[in-house]
């Protein structure tokens, strides 16, 4: 079986490195950024301005490999992979819930941004 993807868009923000990037949403409180969606999925925001946060679905566009084991971040135990919110991932794909500040034609201005600049967005879904 076959499963495929398609970016609808790219996510950005101040993170141009995982250095000093926060782990999870709750760490980046205040951090902006931008979505800009790809033209043919503008038409698909309509209404999505009467929710304040929205649920984004990305691919850890950098992430090679994986493994079933882990040593999570601030931790020192090995754990399950499917026990921790590490990006390793057989399937790299990130969940993050963010503050949804305006939109403004192609562009999505969103706040709590815990996302690597120029990751590739699969789906957002209101919250």
């Amino acid at each position: 079986m076959k499963i495929e993807y398609f970016p609808i868009g790219k996510i950005h923000s101040p993170f141009k490195s995982t250095t000093n990037m926060p782990i999870q949403p709750a760490g980046a409180i205040g951090i902006k950024g931008t979505i800009c969606l790809f033209p043919e999925y503008f038409p698909a925001v309509k209404d999505l301005n009467k929710f304040s946060h929205i649920i984004l679905l990305y691919h850890f566009h950098r992430v090679k490999d994986w493994q079933p084991l882990v040593i999570p971040y601030m931790d020192t135990l090995q754990r399950g992979l499917f026990a921790t919110r590490t990006p390793k991932r057989p399937n790299p794909i990130g969940l993050s819930v963010v503050r949804l500040l305006s939109i403004e034609k192609d562009t999505l201005n969103i706040e709590n941004v815990d996302i690597l600049d120029d990751t590739p967005l699969l789906d957002i879904k209101p919250y």
